[in-house]
């Protein structure tokens, strides 16, 4: 009896658990990038699954490894790939921020305009004394005599300055 030749059926079998080695390590790519963590050849294959060797011997897995890696080499923390800012959002967000103000400020006059009207409706009303404020009294040095010769009372103001 004859050995089957199961030969294109191991090559097969291979080449689907090598596309499945190199899918893991893509996606394990995107993901440590999208959190921010760091990406180093260990890494990448502790959480992916994939031997280092893989990561070596594969072009493209072997330079997105390192392109990622050196772009985290900075002193300060890395950022999630989804709060990177591109420089057209920066200038989008600076658009949208400075329309706000412009916002704000016409609405600012506008309540203020308001407000100066207002005030002047309730001043034109004001119909008594007690409607308005009074002024603040100033200390004055005015002294009253009891009794003079003529018989009346002197009050006596300070000068004006």
């Amino acid at each position: 009896m004859a050995a089957a030749d199961n030969h294109a059926h191991l090559a097969a079998a291979t080449r689907r658990r090598s596309a499945s080695a190199r899918d893991r390590a893509r996606e394990t790519l995107r993901r440590l990038d999208r959190e921010g963590s760091p990406v180093t050849f260990t890494s990448v294959a502790v959480a992916g699954g994939v031997s280092r060797a893989l990561l070596y011997r594969d072009p493209d897995l072997r330079h997105e490894v390192e392109r990622l890696r050196h772009s985290t080499r900075s002193t300060s923390p890395r950022q999630p790939a989804a709060h990177r800012a591109t420089e057209t959002s920066l200038a989008r967000r600076v658009e949208n921020l400075l329309d706000d103000v412009k916002v704000l400020r016409a609405e600012n006059i506008k309540l203020r305009d308001k407000l100066a009207l207002l005030l002047g409706e309730q001043r034109a009303t004001a119909t008594s004394p007690r409607d308005t404020p009074e002024p603040l009294a100033r200390p004055s040095s005015t002294t009253c005599l009891p009794h003079n010769p003529a018989g009346q009372t002197t009050i006596t103001t300070p000068r004006s300055r």
